[in-house]
């Protein structure tokens, strides 16, 4: 079936670098574009970042701007997102989803999750 597994997630200092992965099966990853949302605690959903089905273009919300990283490996069917310069208010449950845009109105509809993994910036 269908699966996207995260893995990489833990507890770091304020100004430390962490790597998630997300590992792809049961479709063709490189058909689909990409994205990372993270959710903190007792907050709603946060889109992160974006990457197209071939890893030519990216997208980055403005707080993450400069300090992460979206790379895809389609031959590995893995999807990465590289975290450096972490602040506490990066901590959260990260997710990698695909997704699609509409064209006529740009919305973006979510298709497959994975189930998080988890990730503590705390001095």
């Amino acid at each position: 079936e269908v699966q996207l597994v995260e893995s990489g997630g833990g507890w770091v200092r304020p100004g430390g670098s962490l790597r998630l992965s997300c590992a792809a099966s049961g479709f063709t990853f490189g058909d689909y574009n990409m994205s990372w949302v993270r959710q903190p605690p007792g907050r709603g959903p946060e889109w992160v970042s974006a990457i197209n089905s071939g890893g030519g273009t990216t997208h980055y919300v403005d707080s993450v701007k400069g300090r992460f990283i979206i790379s895809r490996d389609n031959a590995k069917n893995t999807l990465y997102l590289q975290m450096n310069s972490l602040k506490p208010e990066d901590t959260a449950v990260y997710y990698c989803a695909t997704y699609a845009v509409h064209s006529g109105t740009g919305q973006v509809e979510y298709g497959y999750w994975g189930q998080g993994t988890r990730v503590t910036v705390s001095s």
